[in-house]
């Protein structure tokens, strides 16, 4: 319930509602370039659950279970009966992560990879340790913004005492969202040596106002996280209420570089298909 009671009630345009409930412009608005696997992942998949998109790095689809259902998911026709984690399936990761040792990164994605049990966690990563040139460990997850509960003592003790450095990327995409309860669950993930990082995505009717994005970089760095990406919305089908122009979001960073420092200020990217990384927006690209 800690979401919902974020929620100003009897608002139908608050910013969390819009994030999360099905409205019918998902399946009326005509949206040509909108497909069910925009990011092309299905052609970046090694094995099942694992995807490499980029350089030194993996990322492991944990598992297909989230706290919320963000409607804008670029994931949100992912086949995860396909991409199940079993016991079987992260030993050939692991085998796959030995043989390239040009990967440095490994990333839990899902889904949510802290909707699963703590002890699961500890006990598949523990053997990413005795591979020599996997160096750092990260986590993306939603869990601690729509349930900072999450973040217990047994996690706290798993990440305080993981022999490498972890990165937790958290993904919050409006100010209303940090609540005095993630603010304590930062401040005990930084004592356990978790880097913090945010990431957002560019919202139509959420956070596209200079005044949204200047708060939420506010929050989130009274909070001890630090602003990393604003994405450019996925095309994925039945998101399409959500798209803002490049134009709009090109300004729109801009007003915020000339309002905050620039350690406040995320980069504003999209993700494209084969390209080598994320693609920084300039005004010379917006259209």
């Amino acid at each position: 319930w800690h979401y919902a009671n974020l929620m100003k009630v009897g608002d139908p345009l608050d910013p969390l509602l819009r994030q999360v409930l099905p409205i019918t412009e998902e399946v009326t608005l005509a949206a040509p370039h909108y497909i069910r696997d925009p990011l092309a992942e299905s052609q970046f998949t090694q094995h099942p659950s694992l995807l490499q998109k980029y350089q030194g790095r993996v990322l492991v689809v944990t598992t297909g279970a989230c706290a919320v259902h963000c409607r804008y998911c670029f994931r949100r026709h992912f086949p995860y009966g396909d991409h199940r984690l079993t016991d079987h399936h992260w030993q050939n990761i692991l085998t796959s992560l030995a043989q390239d040792t040009s990967i440095h990164e490994v990333i839990l994605s899902g889904g949510d990879p802290l909707a699963l049990n703590t002890e699961i966690l500890a006990d598949w990563t523990a053997e990413l340790v005795r591979l020599p040139h996997i160096r750092r460990l990260r986590i993306h997850t939603r869990l601690p913004v729509v349930l900072p509960q999450r973040v217990d003592a047994d996690l706290l003790a798993w990440l305080a005492g993981f022999p490498l450095p972890v990165v937790m990327v958290i993904h919050c995409n409006h100010g209303q969202e940090v609540s005095p309860e993630l603010g304590q669950a930062t401040k005990m993930l930084k004592r356990a040596n978790v880097t913090l990082l945010n990431q957002a995505v560019l919202l139509n009717g959420v956070n596209n106002n200079l005044t949204a994005l200047k708060h939420l970089s506010e929050a989130l760095f009274e909070v001890g996280v630090l602003p990393y990406y604003l994405h450019a919305l996925d095309p994925v089908l039945g998101a399409q209420h959500f798209d803002c122009t490049d134009s709009q979001a090109v300004a729109l960073i801009q007003q915020l570089a000339d309002t905050l420092p620039g350690y406040m200020v995320p980069k504003l990217v999209r993700e494209i298909p084969n390209e080598s990384r994320k693609i920084p927006l300039h005004s010379s690209r917006a259209n």
